[in-house]
């Protein structure tokens, strides 16, 4: 008898451990996010670059960034910009990147081409599929908990 209860108390530890264990494949977050069997789903990164306009009036070109700026939060509020952000100084004239909640070329660019900068030919881009963790969505919800100041 005293064999029997001992494997019940080690049972029942056992399971009270295995309850507290955090982390754990979570298939209502993983259909939210539209993970695949590997936790990963398909973007467009966007690496964007010097485009062939140039634009001297410091007050137009402000303007084309200022809405530049706006479309990111646009995007962003749209949950269709997942990440953005500005690249340091480089050979390749890269300015900055966006990963797009899309695996649709046609939909990226269409996205594209409501950024004033992009528009205008002040950025131009370059696009590519990119398969990386769907969790990756769930940055903008975060960056809003650590984000003071707004653009």
């Amino acid at each position: 008898m005293k064999f029997i209860y001992t494997i019940f108390l080690l049972f029942i530890m056992g399971a009270k451990a295995n309850a507290q264990t955090p982390g754990g494949y979570d298939s209502l977050l993983a259909k939210k996010l539209h993970a695949d069997a590997y936790g990963m789903k398909k973007y467009i990164l966007v690496l964007l670059k010097t485009g062939p306009t140039s634009i001297t009036d410091k007050a137009k070109r402000d303007s084309f960034f200022m809405g530049h700026m706006k479309n990111i939060q646009r995007l962003a509020s749209e949950n269709k910009l997942i990440l953005a952000g500005p690249l340091g100084k480089n050979d390749n004239a890269y300015e900055g990147i966006f990963v797009l909640n899309t695996d649709s070329m046609k939909e990226a660019g269409q996205m594209l081409e409501t950024d004033p900068a992009v528009h205008s030919g002040l950025l131009a881009s370059e696009l590519y599929l990119w398969y990386a963790s769907a969790a990756v969505q769930e940055i903008p919800g975060m960056h809003e908990k650590i984000q003071k100041e707004h653009f």
